[in-house]
């Protein structure tokens, strides 16, 4: 077995050229026939050491690929796209917020964000952004009033702050006395039962409305019904009012005939009739 040499080194290669060079000219003086015989010699050292072996730089393969994935039917169509969404047409935010706020002023119930955006019409985004604003603007400045979300739906509320005065005003109303115009409406109403507003106008001359509305929150009067002919409200008294009279049922009510007035004073007051 051959001894194993170590790999050529070329900077001791160079330093002992240089110190034999050195060590010639020292001796025989710069003869370059000297020189040209240590060259040799050197060279034929070199020849004689093997290169050293050099291992090539691992080459990564790449990775294997995976097997393609066949494509696996789900067994249902692919749903085709639907419609895009129209643009939402140019509208009046002030006028939007205005007409929300006039919405919600009549309800008498919650009303829930479909009905609102279809009586503005526009979209229900765009009613949840309203009331979100109109909500926040009643709070921000301590409006009487406040915006509630009740179950799916919105209404206007008094702010429980201002319970105090709402209240007073509401007992204070339910202690004044009735005008002239309310008992003689409320007479009618005791002794026609049940009866349409158009027809206690009718006998009393007179409209109304304002009237049956003031009897309608005294707890006084109530619609029962609609009349079958009209379609009117029918309109009767309700148990307060027997309470109030001291009543048990309108059987107790007294007699209407003698409370009438006589024909001849009639005929006096109204000669033309």
């Amino acid at each position: 077995m051959s001894e194993e040499r170590p790999p050529v080194s070329w900077e001791a290669l160079a330093a002992e050229l240089a110190a034999t060079r050195e060590e010639a000219e020292q001796r025989d003086g710069a003869d370059p026939a000297t020189w040209d015989a240590v060259a040799a010699e050197l060279a034929a050292r070199v020849a004689e050491r093997p290169a050293p072996e050099v291992e090539p730089d691992p080459v990564e393969e790449p990775a294997p690929l995976a097997p393609p994935v066949a494509a696996v039917p789900s067994g249902e169509p692919e749903p085709e796209p639907g419609p895009e969404p129209e643009p939402e047409p140019d509208l009046d935010p002030a006028a939007l917020r205005g007409g929300l706020e006039a919405l919600l002023f009549v309800a008498d119930t919650p009303v829930d964000e479909v009905t609102l955006a279809d009586a503005l019409r526009c979209s229900v985004p765009w009613v949840r952004t309203l009331v979100a604003e109109l909500a926040a603007d009643y709070d921000r400045r301590g409006a009487g009033i406040t915006l509630r979300r009740v179950g799916e739906g919105w209404r206007l509320y008094t702010r429980e702050q201002y319970a105090g005065v709402v209240e007073r005003h509401l007992v204070d109303g339910q202690r004044s006395r009735l005008t002239q115009a309310a008992l003689e409406t409320l007479a009618v109403i005791a002794y026609r039962q049940p009866v349409t507003r158009a027809r206690v106008s009718a006998i009393r001359g007179v409209g109304v409305d304002g009237v049956m509305r003031t009897l309608i929150s005294r707890g006084l009067v109530s619609e029962v019904g609609s009349d079958p002919d009209s379609g009117g409200g029918l309109y009767a008294t309700t148990p307060l009012f027997l309470e109030r009279l001291g009543l048990e049922s309108l059987d107790e009510l007294p007699e209407l005939g003698p409370l009438l007035p006589e024909p001849s004073s009639l005929l006096d007051e109204h000669p033309d009739a």
